[in-house]
């Protein structure tokens, strides 16, 4: 298990919060994606915006969450409140 502050853009609250939501650890961070991480941090009722999604992503990716072009993020964010009504 991989620790999660060990990631690009999830410093020690982020990675609280996606602790507290059931979100332990890299592991479960990939099996969950951006988009599911965000649901079950809403769920937690911990806050969601734009940055902390493309954060999530950007971890994923193993890159700053700037530089994931505009289009995409936004097609993230999108995606994030279809399922988030």
């Amino acid at each position: 298990m991989r620790d999660l502050r060990s990631l690009e853009n999830i410093g020690e609250v982020v990675a609280g919060e996606l602790e507290a939501a059931g979100v332990p650890d890299v592991e479960a961070l990939a099996r969950e994606g951006s988009i599911g991480a965000a649901i079950l941090l809403r769920a937690a009722g911990f806050g969601v915006c734009r940055s902390k999604l493309s954060g999530l992503e950007g971890a994923l990716r193993g890159v700053r969450w700037n530089l994931i072009p505009p289009a995409e993020r936004a097609a993230l964010w999108s995606e994030f409140e279809s399922f988030a009504r």
